[in-house]
């Protein structure tokens, strides 16, 4: 792992327009390197056909990690051929109560991470939405402590990310749906929690397109409380980069 940095946000990425969210800017898409389909370079293209601004690279990495380098290598070679903002980030998962994330190897190709929590954290190992149901139908898990747990992880995971590089917090609480709980069970002074961690680590956070997530109820609570939003796709395919339905009705 790299030494620790102090990396500042910069540029049109995190530009927002008095009224809504900046819909010229893309926070989190994917390529071929991990989740995604296309290269690079096909990304750039159909961000560029959609009126994109700028772009964050967000390719989801383990330990086990080994193309950081070509990744972002590719990413740099694309700036020389589009006046678009383009930034090296990688999704990287909260996997222990603690926050502790599945760090790759080195992280300094990386200009930010997209903290995500895609799988409940538990003393035993991260559990998959199936199983968290599993866990509540037998009353082994409440709603009250899934939703607890999925916070304290998150912040936590936002305190250790932020030591490293700029943070953005990926489909924020989208756990929650998957494993049919209603938004509803986050209780005010688990948001307020979430909102001071982001603030405090300089976290933005992220409107997912692909996860319609956060929520309405909860994307007015973190507007609210000051929390910086951005527009993010989640695309795996390069012709849903930048195309936004669910972000213009919320």
């Amino acid at each position: 792992m790299s030494a620790e940095r102090d990396t500042g946000i910069g540029g049109g990425l995190m530009s927002a327009v008095d009224d809504g969210l900046d819909l010229t800017v893309d926070a989190h898409v994917h390529t071929g390197f991990s989740a995604g389909r296309d290269s690079v370079g096909v990304v750039v293209s159909a961000a560029d056909q959609a009126g994109l601004t700028a772009v964050t690279f967000a390719d989801q990495v383990g330990p086990d990690t080994a193309w950081l380098g070509a990744y972002a290598d590719a990413v740099r070679r694309a700036r020389r051929r589009t006046e678009m903002t383009l930034r090296v980030a990688a999704e990287v998962e909260v996997v222990q109560p603690d926050g502790w994330l599945a760090w790759p190897a080195d992280l300094a190709p990386l200009e930010a991470v997209s903290v995500a929590v895609s799988r409940l954290p538990l003393a035993g190992g991260p559990v998959g939405p199936r199983d968290v149901r599993a866990l509540l139908g037998t009353a082994e898990l409440t709603p009250e402590r899934v939703a607890e747990t999925l916070i304290e992880a998150t912040v936590r995971g936002l305190e250790r990310a932020s030591r490293y590089a700029p943070t953005q917090l990926a489909r924020p609480l989208s756990l929650l749906a998957q494993v049919g709980l209603d938004d509803a069970v986050v209780t005010p002074d688990m948001l307020s929690a979430l909102t001071a961690a982001c603030r405090q680590t300089g976290t933005v956070v992220e409107v997912s397109e692909a996860w319609r997530s956060p929520s309405a109820r909860l994307l007015a609570m973190l507007r609210s409380a000051g929390v910086t939003l951005v527009a993010a796709s989640d695309a795996r395919y390069a012709a849903e980069v930048g195309r936004y339905q669910y972000l213009r009705r919320v």
